[in-house]
């Protein structure tokens, strides 16, 4: 990429998008492309169709997708596929058609198998079953590798494929309903130790800026004392309580976004799709490449750890009707690392930048 190139990226409002333009603002690159949802329906073909022959952009970020925690993927299932793969479908489309000459295809560690090895290599894709909770979601990823890979055997085009692992940061999604679980036991604390000191301000500043099922700071004590005790925050004589879901036994592994970013920008720099392969391999398949830390932790200390961070000082309960996902979710990335990138932000550091940028928020963005 030049620093002049026009560069588009897809779903730059997000956790994923808004992380790589920030990074490639930093980096000098100047005439970079972006649509809102309400500029540019991403599922509706036409309109994609239109924006790619107007704008011709040089080089494409797919970083927009349909993305939620367990409960999200497992309610909204067909959302999840469909709105996903109308995404990547005209998108990588027509890059195609309008002559694109790069993209990175954004997508999840998702994509593994349930009872994946662990740390999971690139190579482990589509050798088992997929974790039931959001095989919609992991099934249009894989469809987009495939994609891209087809794409390029067939057509001659150099899309890539990203796979990061968990991430968090600026920007995240704090909804309840359907945010990953860093986020989510993040803001869930915050509240809790609101609650704790009884800071009523706080808690309806935050439910004003992001009601919950529809409850928002306005309403009267009893009402968002419900509400909190539906998603499991819960104040009674002995103090404050906070479910988490599952055992908090499954292990997980975080990656700060703009960590992630970075990695996606040296991968456009520095690498191409036949960088991916061996010279004279007959099937070609895997070339996507996984992005993460290759460390994980518990769901349990990971509540510890925003415990601790925040300063809340009541106690965890674990809900065992509630499923846990895959159990262990750890990437290999030593490729990656081969390539001579490594990341930067640690959990705990995440965690407190995280933290602090919510708080610096007038509640949850």
């Amino acid at each position: 990429m030049y620093k002049h190139s026009k560069i588009y990226v897809a779903g730059h409002r997000g956790l994923v998008g808004s992380a790589i333009l920030k990074n490639l603002k930093e980096k000098g690159y100047d005439n970079l492309l972006t649509r809102t949802h309400k500029e540019l329906d991403l599922v509706d073909t036409i309109a994609v169709s239109d924006f790619f022959m107007q704008e011709k952009p040089d080089y494409v970020f797919l970083a927009a997708a349909k993305v939620g925690g367990i409960l999200a993927n497992n309610t909204y299932r067909a959302e999840f596929i469909y709105d996903n793969v109308m995404i990547q479908n005209n998108v990588i489309h027509q890059s195609y058609l309008n002559g694109v000459k790069k993209l990175l295809f954004l997508g999840s560690t998702c994509i593994y198998p349930k009872d994946c090895p662990q740390p999971m290599k690139e190579e482990h894709l589509l050798s088992n079953t997929l974790e039931y909770t959001n095989e919609p979601y992991a099934l249009a990823k894989i469809t987009g590798i495939k994609m891209c890979e087809s794409y390029n055997l067939q057509y001659g085009t150099n899309f890539i494929s990203a796979m990061p692992t968990n991430l968090y940061g600026p920007n995240d999604n704090f909804d309840l309903e359907k945010s990953h679980v860093l986020p989510a036991l993040l803001r869930k604390v915050n509240l809790g130790k609101a609650l704790e000191d009884d800071n009523w301000q706080i808690i309806r500043e935050d439910l004003n800026n992001l009601p919950i099922k529809g409850v928002n700071g306005n309403q009267d004590k009893d009402s968002i004392l419900a509400i909190f005790e539906d998603l499991g925050i819960k104040k009674d004589s002995n103090g404050v309580s906070i479910g988490v879901w599952g055992t908090g036994t499954p292990r997980r592994e975080f990656l700060w976004s703009e960590d992630m970013a970075d990695a996606c920008v040296f991968l456009m720099e520095n690498r191409n799709f036949a960088d991916f392969y061996p010279d004279g391999e007959k099937e070609i398949r895997n070339t996507h490449i996984n992005i993460g830390t290759g460390e994980d932790i518990s769901i349990r200390d990971l509540a510890n750890l925003i415990k601790e961070e925040v300063g809340f000082k009541g106690d965890f309960f674990f809900n065992t009707n509630k499923p846990d996902g895959t159990k262990k979710k750890l990437t290999d990335i030593s490729k990656l690392r081969g390539l001579g990138w490594e990341y930067k932000i640690h959990l705990k550091e995440g965690v407190k930048r995280l933290n602090d940028w919510y708080n610096s928020q007038s509640g949850p963005s």
